[in-house]
């Protein structure tokens, strides 16, 4: 069984991406709040796998996130639910709420998304209610609050670029290219280093 994929993105689409790993393309569903977090087409990618085998078919389907793959693999475990309307599920909204609407009980956020009718809105409350992950709704808190930390990090570093004698306008280019490529724990100094290294460069 296939539980994840490291390799380089090749193609992606809303719904399926080829992730090519040693010469091997994998064809891959996804929602779509995976998709909306992939990098550009011939950058590495990671993806969470689940392996769907049938008597017909060898399907994988990734995640960008382990919470969206154990909100799937929850979903999936519902009665008349399988894998394809799992992920239309998922792509209708983002991960936590469909997480928060089946533990508070709300049909109307379910049910409001396609492919979603009342009785089955009421089957993944009735079936899931008390078994999804507090995880999944945390995931979106967690988030949150590293944006903001983030977001004072990057704060801090153009200022202290621009007191170096760089422009507003160069100092945010470069601490944005510096955080692109840079690791989600990188430090106030790191994250200077790397920026001061983009200016250098451009600079000659």
């Amino acid at each position: 069984m296939i539980g994840k994929i490291r390799g380089i993105l090749e193609s992606k689409k809303p719904n399926q991406v080829l992730v090519d790993v040693n010469g091997i393309g994998y064809e891959v569903f996804i929602p779509l709040s995976t998709f909306y977090k992939l990098p550009e087409v011939g950058s590495e990618v990671l993806l969470e796998v689940h392996t769907h085998i049938r008597e017909d078919a060898f399907e994988l389907f990734g995640f960008f996130t382990p919470q969206e793959k154990s909100l799937f693999k929850s979903l999936i475990s519902v009665s008349k639910i399988g894998p394809k309307l799992a992920i239309n599920i998922m792509s209708g909204a983002e991960t936590e709420k469909i997480a928060e609407a089946i533990r508070e009980g709300d049909i109307i956020l379910l049910n409001s998304i396609p492919g979603v009718g009342k009785k089955t809105a009421e089957r993944l409350i009735y079936e899931l209610r008390d078994k999804i992950s507090a995880d999944i709704c945390e995931g979106r808190k967690a988030e949150e609050g590293k944006g903001v930390l983030k977001s004072k990090l990057t704060d801090d570093v153009v200022s202290a670029l621009i007191n170096l004698g760089y422009s507003k306008s160069m100092a945010e280019k470069a601490v944005a290219k510096a955080s692109k490529n840079g690791a989600d724990g990188i430090s106030v100094e790191e994250l200077l280093k790397e920026s001061l290294k983009y200016l250098v460069k451009h600079s000659e």
